[in-house]
């Protein structure tokens, strides 16, 4: 089907910020780029609104696609070439239009911007690029941008937007050459890795500057994120986590991102999910990911090729511990900082508080729940002088009975919400109620 001549711009908005909702490559900036004077917008850690979507996403950026009009048939995505769905394509003008009048609202405080590939990778990513150019150079946008880096599409193009945005990102889509092979036969594993390396390259080589030079931007000062999907394939977590700790390793990326897989096409070759998307399975890819990142987890501690998936029924810290029960208990006044971290129940910061506290006193359960620490979960595998908080039996059947009851109702309400529905600007009415705030404190303090 082809892009729809004379469309009016809001039919556009609302046709390609839908088609842009199962991107979730779309966090906070990680820049700190002050306002100036003539331009618009800031790029600051502060200036990143924090809100998400019932799902998780975020929406303080306008995300949208420039154009769900796309030459490839990959199976797993709704804009393939063989769909008959609505097409549209914003100009330049218009995207930069849009952004500035968003912001100027105070809904955004950045730009998203994805794209189907119109005609070629060449002419998407100059359509990008004079996108880019336009906001910073014609509308003095000086706010943060996350644009899609088009895997086949000329080096030059791509390092002369990556010069304009702050986060450039290219989609592994799939873990293995065979998933891609199977469902995207147009992509390739090494067709997406090089982009992916220049950008990692053009980082490190702007870092390597002492002084930067005058007039000359940073090459993608926020760094580059990638998504993988989630069951649309057979590869197991064990894959899933193994390809991404190749890329934190490999390519210094900044995050990767897990999409859980929605059937939007009918497509033999897709799985048919009857329980709906694999929306747990996600979320424990994602806390190993960042037990990888934050807690100096291997993903060949967490899972192994002959237990290649993750226990629904706990998290994969819990799990860890469950399995290695002959670790525990620590004793919370002598065990180092890598040791405390490797606790269920202690985050980075409360492990942080432990160390330092524990300089002038000793310290006692009731001292731990002040510093943050989880004792639902820690107090299993803690003591303090020699002392645990409960007597129980220290076996993991014994632990996980105590654990599995608070894992089961939380993996229950992340299975039944409404994930997939794309926030809109103008109306909040569908969210859920606001977290209560010791669960909110726990989210920001990264404890497990």
């Amino acid at each position: 089907m082809w892009i729809q001549e004379n469309m009016e711009l809001n039919e556009k908005l609302e046709i390609l910020a839908d088609a842009a909702k199962y991107d979730v490559s779309c966090t906070s900036s990680g820049s700190e780029r002050r306002g100036k004077p003539g331009q618009l917008g800031n790029a600051v850690k502060a200036g990143i609104c924090h809100s998400f979507s019932a799902d998780g996403r975020c929406i303080s950026l306008l995300k949208i696609l420039f154009t769900n009009q796309c030459v490839y048939d990959c199976r797993y995505c709704i804009n393939r070439r063989s769909n008959d769905v609505r097409r549209a394509a914003f100009t330049p003008e218009e995207v930069c239009r849009l952004t500035v009048e968003f912001y100027r609202r105070n809904y955004i405080e950045g730009l998203f911007l994805s794209s189907g590939v119109l005609e070629s990778p060449d002419h998407t990513m100059d359509l990008l690029f004079q996108t880019l150019w336009k906001l910073r150079c014609e509308y003095g946008f000086n706010g943060y941008i996350h644009v899609k880096a088009i895997p086949g599409a000329d080096p030059e193009l791509i390092r002369m937007t990556g010069l304009l945005a702050d986060r450039m990102s290219v989609n592994l889509e799939l873990p293995t050459s065979e998933g891609l092979r199977m469902l995207a036969p147009s992509k390739s594993r090494s067709r997406i890795l090089a982009p992916m390396r220049q950008i990692q390259r053009g980082i490190a080589a702007g870092k390597q500057e002492i002084v930067p030079r005058k007039g000359f931007r940073s090459f993608v000062p926020a760094g580059q994120s990638t998504q993988m999907i989630v069951g649309a394939t057979r590869d197991s977590d064990f894959q899933l986590l193994a390809v991404a700790e190749a890329l934190y390793r490999n390519y210094e990326m900044k995050r990767v991102f897990y999409s859980a897989f929605v059937r939007v096409n009918d497509d033999s070759l897709l799985p048919a999910l009857p329980g709906g998307p694999p929306l747990l399975r996600e979320h424990r890819l994602y806390q190993a990911d960042w037990l990888m990142r934050f807690y100096g987890f291997r993903a060949d501690e967490l899972l192994t090729e002959d237990r290649p998936n993750f226990n629904l029924f706990l998290d994969p810290k819990c799990d860890w511990a469950l399995r290695n029960m002959n670790r525990f208990p620590i004793e919370v006044n002598t065990a180092d900082y890598a040791e405390l971290l490797r606790v269920p129940g202690i985050g980075v910061r409360s492990a942080r508080r432990i160390i330092a506290a524990r300089r002038g006193s000793r310290l006692d359960f009731p001292d731990l729940k002040k510093m943050g620490v989880v004792l639902k979960r820690a107090a299993f595998f803690l003591t303090c002088g020699g002392r645990m908080m409960y007597p129980v039996r220290m076996d993991a059947d014994a632990v996980a009975a105590r654990l599995v009851g608070e894992e089961q109702r939380r993996a229950w309400d992340i299975e039944h919400r409404d994930a997939y529905r794309q926030m809109s600007m103008f109306d909040d009415g569908f969210l859920n109620p606001a977290p209560a705030p010791e669960d909110a404190g726990s989210v920001l303090s990264g404890q497990m």
